[in-house]
């Protein structure tokens, strides 16, 4: 079973509308005790990265995830979600995030911020996730933060939005998108069901 954390600052019901589209076994959890007998977590992201941690932690998840990522568990992080999984923001430069990864989070200097609209995910390693999608293929994002990886080698994708920057990572069980696979059609819905069934 997939949960998909509520900690109220993320896209949920699009994520779970995914999913039951894919016919894949998934609720929202709301409290942690929603993680019992889960397989997968999926960590959607909208908003601010420190009032993101915040949530997360008043609402118990922090610890939860922080365990779960750290045992190598089947992770999804979406946007924030996949932010999060890094040591630090320039959004919340006093807020520490699960630093599951070194890198940071700082803002585009050039064009429109946020960045929102389609662009290109350029393959830079294979990957489960990327089985019958083609290099170059187009992805829905919205962000005005990217990730800076310190390790090179949890890179699978990029995308250029007046510089380049990494826009999906792996290590293990742990996977990052920085766009929004679940607003991005049917190349979307296949990267779900990807992971759903990789993990």
């Amino acid at each position: 079973m997939i949960a998909i954390i509520d900690y109220g600052a993320g896209n949920l019901h699009s994520v779970k509308k995914a999913f039951d589209h894919l016919k894949k076994d998934s609720i929202i959890a709301k409290e942690v005790k929603d993680l019992n007998g889960a397989d997968k977590i999926v960590l959607p992201g909208v908003g601010a990265f420190g009032s993101a941690i915040e949530k997360l932690k008043e609402s118990n998840f922090y610890d939860a995830t922080y365990n779960w990522l750290f045992e190598n568990k089947p992770f999804l992080g979406i946007c924030l979600g996949m932010q999060m999984l890094f040591e630090e923001s320039l959004e919340s430069k006093n807020t520490k995030g699960f630093g599951i990864f070194k890198g940071k989070c700082p803002r585009f200097v050039e064009g429109k911020v946020p960045q929102m609209g389609w662009n290109q995910v350029k393959i830079v390693s294979g990957s489960p996730l990327l089985k019958g999608i083609e290099d170059k293929s187009f992805f829905y994002f919205l962000h005005g933060y990217y990730v800076e990886v310190a390790d090179t080698d949890i890179i699978r994708g990029t995308t250029d939005y007046f510089i380049t920057y990494t826009s999906m990572i792996e290590k293990g069980n742990i996977f990052g998108v920085q766009f929004h696979p679940e607003k991005s059609g049917k190349i979307g819905l296949k990267m779900l069901s990807n992971w759903s069934e990789a993990c």
